[in-house]
């Protein structure tokens, strides 16, 4: 092989490997709506209660580094907003939770209504904007019902 040819295999494989990281990085900070809409006990999770309008409900774990930010992210948000409730689930000794809520990567927020049901699931940090959006959705969805 020639060194142009390694060079331009080496600027190939590092182009793949630059897309496959953006996609995998916008993959996962992106709302998902498909998930299994089970409703979430409280009791389960160490809380007395969900909030009246809604619940954002992070799963994080203590060698997280991105947790902290998105705690203080969800509380402002919870704050700003009457009846949502915040919800932060140390998952570092309680791998029964992190299983049964399929949680692979921390943090990981799941967005309940007010029934407690799971309506929207992010992996990793979201941004505050989409947070903002799906509480709205949910509070128009009660809305008209």
């Amino acid at each position: 092989m020639t060194l142009v040819g390694a060079l331009i295999a080496l600027a190939v494989l590092l182009a793949a490997t630059v897309a496959l990281g953006a996609f995998l990085n916008w993959r996962q900070s992106r709302a998902r709506r498909r998930v299994v809409h089970e409703v979430v006990e409280p009791h389960r999770l160490g809380a007395d209660g969900l909030g009246e309008a809604a619940t954002l409900l992070q799963f994080s774990t203590e060698m997280c580094a991105r947790c902290p930010g998105v705690h203080r992210t969800l509380a402002a948000i919870a704050d700003d907003h009457p009846g949502v409730r915040h919800l932060d689930v140390d998952l570092t000794h309680r791998p029964d939770i992190a299983k049964h809520f399929r949680v692979l990567q921390t943090p990981t927020t799941l967005v309940l209504d007010r029934h407690g049901m799971v309506q929207t699931r992010f992996g990793g940090a979201p941004s505050r904007e989409v947070l903002e959006l799906e509480l709205n959705r949910l509070t128009a969805e009660d809305a008209n019902v």
